[in-house]
């Protein structure tokens, strides 16, 4: 489960005229204050944990950061085997599966919103961009295959939505192959942040003109029923499930387009 960092709004709105080269170049010297200061891009940087996402209740889920930043295991091949057409990895993290990917000759591209995530698997030869699933993307409407892989259907705490904007970017009837828990009771939106139990949790962003700081983020996590329950509101199609190194994984078809949606 690749734990995002609070998600960043759409866009950031431009800087008022009054700002100078010196201002921005503050603002960017304290991003990378705060991100060298965050434990999960500090896990990612040393490559092991502990890290954990805690809720609000004091419930603590640990990251597997090693498997992360490690090559692709058996359980990883078969979400591999299953990536037809262009794949985008949605929340891609340090980048193995879209590195294997490369290898492999397939195209594909890693998106995440952590800026050491996505350096991480620059320099593992992955295409990755750091951007939000619900910013404007590359081939909007065209990827063959999208992943949410580690937990990441948890992005954004709302997993209807988060379907909803995986079904614009697959191509109609693209594959969406999704990690879900291995409990098929949970079905749970919860308000999380990261912590490595050293530093003290990612409570908040940096504060800055347009995002005053925030408290950890939404997160959600779902099993197989639950995942299928959303599916089906949003006329996604299960493909396949199955379960591989103690994890559990299914396959969505996309949404055909109906007939109001056609271009006449």
């Amino acid at each position: 489960m690749t734990p995002p960092p609070p998600r960043r709004p759409a866009a950031r709105p431009a800087p008022p005229a009054t700002d100078t080269p010196a201002d921005a170049a503050i603002d960017a010297a304290a991003d990378a204050a705060w991100d060298r200061a965050d434990p999960y891009a500090h896990a990612l940087r040393s490559g092991a944990g502990p890290l954990f996402l805690r809720r609000r209740d004091g419930w603590l889920l640990p990251l597997e950061v090693e498997r992360w930043c490690g090559v692709p295991d058996g359980a990883d091949v078969t979400v591999l085997r299953r990536c037809t057409g262009p794949v985008l990895d949605i929340g891609c993290g340090p980048g193995r599966l879209v590195a294997a990917l490369a290898a492999l000759g397939r195209p594909a591209l890693g998106i995440d919103v952590s800026s050491e995530a996505v350096a991480h698997a620059r320099s593992r030869g992955a295409a990755a961009l750091r951007r939000s699933v619900f910013e404007p993307l590359p081939g909007e409407g065209r990827w063959g295959t999208a992943l949410l892989i580690d937990g990441n259907v948890g992005i954004g705490g709302d997993p209807a939505a988060l379907l909803a904007r995986t079904a614009a970017l697959l191509r109609p009837g693209g594959r969406l192959v999704v990690e879900v828990a291995a409990d098929d009771d949970v079905d749970e939106r919860v308000h999380v942040h990261v912590t490595d139990g050293v530093r003290g949790p990612r409570a908040a962003r940096r504060p800055d003109r347009a995002h005053p700081g925030h408290h950890g983020f939404p997160w959600a996590r779902v099993g197989l029923p639950a995942l299928l329950r959303y599916a089906a509101a949003g006329r996604w199609r299960e493909e396949d499930r199955w379960a591989a190194g103690g994890r559990r994984f299914a396959a969505l078809r996309a949404p055909e387009p109906t007939p109001r949606t056609v271009r006449r």
